[in-house]
């Protein structure tokens, strides 16, 4: 049987920081769900959705950076791109969201509404990175069977979801607040699971971290 493709699209350009090492996380990713599909790790060019199928899985491990026009095109020569990863997510398209994609495509009206929520700036925050916990909840298949994830990580807090978001992963502040950081969605005509856990390589060596991602990616693809 032919392996169905997961293709993973690593922050550049106008979609990457000097915070995030979007390459060695996406390879990190790659490495571990290696067996579950036809692996392929892209840079995010204006070209790199050209060939996207419906049967893909689409990983998107990017963030935010330099808009201005001269650096990487205008908010106007992304628009395409925008669009096509909009229309195949509602036209029934599999999609993971990693860490920083909460805080991606802020030229995208559409992304959010896909995701299932983002970071909202001047509100979102994270403590200092460091060993953490995120709790997991049970009765989806997703998370179903598996233990809190701990891993060191960044705690993303204050995150915005939609109505529709299901969740599956909380988190604490210094303050014991619990904060949403792993859910699912499909109402938007396809199915997303978001994962804000994988601020760098460290993270992805938490063997309770891997199996999360492995059973997320199973389920995206199933």
């Amino acid at each position: 049987m032919t392996q169905r493709r997961i293709l993973i699209l690593a922050g550049r350009g106008r979609y990457e920081d000097p915070w995030h090492d979007h390459a060695a996380t996406s390879h990190a990713v790659a490495g571990l769900i290696g067996d579950l599909g036809a692996v392929e790790v892209r840079g995010l060019f204006r070209d790199a959705l050209d060939d996207l199928g419906p049967d893909d899985l689409l990983v998107v491990n990017s963030g935010t950076g330099r808009r201005d026009p001269e650096f990487d095109g205008s908010d106007d020569d992304w628009l395409g791109v925008h669009a096509r990863l909009a229309g195949w997510a509602r036209s029934g398209g599999a999609l993971l969201g990693l860490h920083q994609a909460a805080n991606t495509f802020y030229d995208a009206p559409d992304w959010e509404a896909v995701l299932g929520g983002r970071w909202i700036p001047g509100e979102s925050m994270h403590p200092p990175i460091g060993e953490a916990r995120f709790d997991l909840a049970h009765g989806h298949p997703v998370t179903d069977g598996l233990a809190a994830v701990e891993a060191f990580d960044e705690r993303y807090c204050h995150l915005r979801t939609t109505p529709d978001a299901r969740i599956l992963g909380t988190t604490r502040d210094d303050a014991a607040a619990a904060h949403p950081v792993l859910w699912v969605t499909e109402a938007h005509g396809g199915r997303t699971v978001y994962s804000a856990l994988g601020h760098d390589v460290r993270s992805y060596a938490a063997e309770s971290h891997r199996a999360l991602l492995r059973r997320a990616v199973s389920w995206l693809l199933s």
